[in-house]
């Protein structure tokens, strides 16, 4: 049936019973970089040499899980694998000159490795840094010559959902052992000489790195390899072993070879993602064919806090609040909650959202230690097993003892997104009945006022009042502000009326600021505030989610404080992807930007009409 087929047995297999059945197939090998995929070859046409990555190459077994029985969404691409665990053992036969990587571990190295290759693998185990097994000057001498003879190569791995391998004559191969905690784990990698100066220097060591700061936040890395191959295929994960594409560049003058700032951390970080899909999904087994979040999120989210590990400021491109905003305020979007194929955005709905969303609940809603220890324990509870989305929304809220419905829904089941106005700001103090103070306050608020057009204009205009004199009395001496002995009197009799604690309360000097809030995006979220005071210190305040929970739309909130407030932001520190920072301040902030000027060539094309133009093309491209 298309991509699938289907076994009928003779009878049905019961629970503990086993069949043995053989299946005959071909496989047509594409050439990758032309036709794309996740495997194929790469040719190089300078030295006339392949490099294979060998992957979905063989039948596999469909999954069979208690949440939805038989897996029978067909392969269309997007949506990637439902696979389930075995053992496998494979005998790769291959011309005498390649070096072969795969998923698994060699079991047959005295038949294909030199006894000095061997010695060096040995020596990998226990050292401090990659150690070549197969040096560049070994992969040039391969390069130059064919061979009629071949060598099989013997791997066998347990308990993986899939097997995958590389194969080429020109292939570096450098290796560096690493204390896992519970096992060792040899981490490996296998480039062309195209691949240096930029692949020996980081690869092994980005592989190391991503186990370090995975283990610190899943679980222990179960298997005893970890590779990474430098090929045709941009970036993409199988048990055990990962293929992932940059290369430095050469200078077409003089030959030399040089990398970007771009190139380096691109290969760092597609590094640390194809190796961290090691724990989701080859470990924690989910149906990545519905739910391309549960292992690309997931994975996003663990990958961002192991590149923040690697060096201050790292260029991380997803995981920071910020950096999703413009998406989540776009058209044309899909709750995170699609199945793989009807996605739109793909990147930023399956990749980018999920790991902000998970990154905002450790850093601003739950809090790190809680949340890393509810994160652990989802991840090491379904390990080896097929989790669905509610059995990852269950355990953290199960282990985190947090209530999560609402930040759920939001972020997952809607396309809302995160937009807290803040409309108005007043200001109220405690009304102390003493008319001298009152009234004096009364005058300094109304002289704020600025006066009529009329009244200005008549300051010159000679007024009755000041041509008669006797028509000045008791008013025209004293203003509305004037205290009088009426006055007095009425709060004399006030305070002799009221106890102790009821005068100490009329002498209250405290400021009351009434906050209105409207949540113009939607989505429901903490507000975070900072508070500016008139003496130059400042004041964070967090106010919960659930200020939400009478009205999703508007709220306010009463502050109260000693100090004067001269500025108030929200949500200060960008943590909550506000798509709209202009509505966050009081008093309101004019929002800096740049316009670009034209030369005017000819015809109507006006200056502004081709800036418009290009306002439109930048839309369409952010919403892109």
């Amino acid at each position: 049936n298309d991509t699938m087929m289907r076994i009928d047995l003779d009878k049905p297999l019961k629970s503990g019973e086993s069949i043995e059945f053989n299946i005959g197939w071909k496989f047509n090998i594409i050439e990758a970089d032309v036709l794309g995929g996740r495997g194929g070859y790469e040719y190089f046409e300078d030295d006339g040499n392949y490099l294979y990555e060998m992957s979905q190459w063989f039948p596999r077994v469909a999954a069979y899980y208690d949440a939805e029985g038989w897996q029978n969404k067909q392969f269309m691409g997007r949506g990637e694998f439902t696979l389930e665990f075995g053992n496998y053992e494979v005998a790769i036969t291959v011309p005498a000159d390649h070096i072969v990587a795969a998923t698994g571990t060699l079991q047959n190295p005295d038949e294909v490795l030199t006894d000095e290759q061997q010695q060096r693998l040995e020596e990998a185990e226990t050292a401090d840094k990659p150690v070549k097994i197969v040096t560049q000057e070994e992969a040039l001498e391969n390069e130059k010559e064919g061979t009629s003879e071949t060598k099989t190569w013997v791997f066998k791995a347990d308990n993986v959902r899939d097997f995958a391998w590389a194969s080429s004559r020109k292939f570096i191969w450098d290796a560096q052992g690493f204390d896992n905690g519970e096992s060792d784990v040899l981490a490996m990698s296998f480039y062309p000489e195209e691949g240096n100066p930029l692949w020996e220097r980081y690869s092994t060591a980005s592989i190391i790195h991503t186990i370090e700061n995975y283990n610190k936040y899943s679980f222990a890395y179960p298997y005893p390899v970890a590779i990474s191959v430098n090929g045709p295929v941009g970036g993409m994960e199988y048990p055990m072993l990962t293929f992932n594409g940059p290369r430095p560049y050469v200078n077409e003058e003089s030959g030399e070879k040089y990398y970007s700032k771009r190139t380096k951390y691109g290969l760092i970080s597609v590094i640390i993602h194809e190796i961290g899909h090691s724990y989701f999904p080859m470990i924690v087994n989910s149906d990545e064919r519905q739910w391309t979040w549960m292992d690309e999120g997931l994975n996003t989210y663990l990958q961002f806090l192991a590149e923040q590990a690697w060096e201050d400021d790292y260029p991380s491109w997803r995981g920071e609040a910020r950096n999703i905003t413009g998406y989540m305020a776009s058209r044309n979007q899909m709750p995170i909650m699609t199945n793989s194929e009807s996605i739109l955005q793909f990147g930023n709905n399956a990749y980018g959202k999920p790991a902000t969303a998970l990154n905002i609940l450790r850093e601003t809603i739950v809090g790190r230690e809680l949340f890393d220890f509810a994160f652990r324990e989802y991840s090491r509870r379904w390990k080896f097993k097929r989790p669905t989305p509610e059995d990852f929304f269950r355990t953290l809220e199960d282990a985190s003892g947090v209530d999560l419905d609402w930040f759920i829904r939001g972020w997952f089941y809607t396309t809302d997104h995160v937009d807290i106005s803040l409309d108005k700001v007043n200001l109220l103090t405690v009304n102390t009945q003493d008319p001298e103070v009152e009234k004096a306050w009364k005058k300094k608020v109304d002289q704020q006022d600025p006066k009529s057009i009329t009244a200005i204009r008549n300051e010159d205009m000679v007024k009755k009042i000041a041509q008669q004199e006797h028509l000045r009395d008791f008013y025209n001496e004293n203003d509305e502000y004037t205290v009088t002995n009426a006055d007095r009197n009425e709060y004399k009799k006030l305070l002799d009326g009221l106890d102790d604690e009821q005068k100490q309360m009329l002498k209250n000097g405290k400021n009351f600021y009434v906050l209105d809030f409207s949540n113009k995006g939607g989505l429901v979220m903490p507000i975070l505030l900072d508070l500016h005071f008139a003496d130059g210190t400042k004041e964070h305040v967090r106010i919960p989610a659930e200020i939400w929970r009478r009205s999703p739309e508007h709220v306010s909130k009463l502050l109260i404080r000693d100090k004067k407030i001269d500025q108030i932001v929200v949500d200060p520190y960008w943590e909550t992807a506000d798509t709209d920072t202009s509505n966050n301040y009081w008093p309101a902030r004019a929002v800096p930007s740049r316009i670009e000027l034209y030369k005017r060539d000819h015809g109507d094309d006006s200056m502004m009409e081709r800036y418009n133009e290009e306002l439109d093309t930048d839309d369409k491209n952010a919403e892109e």
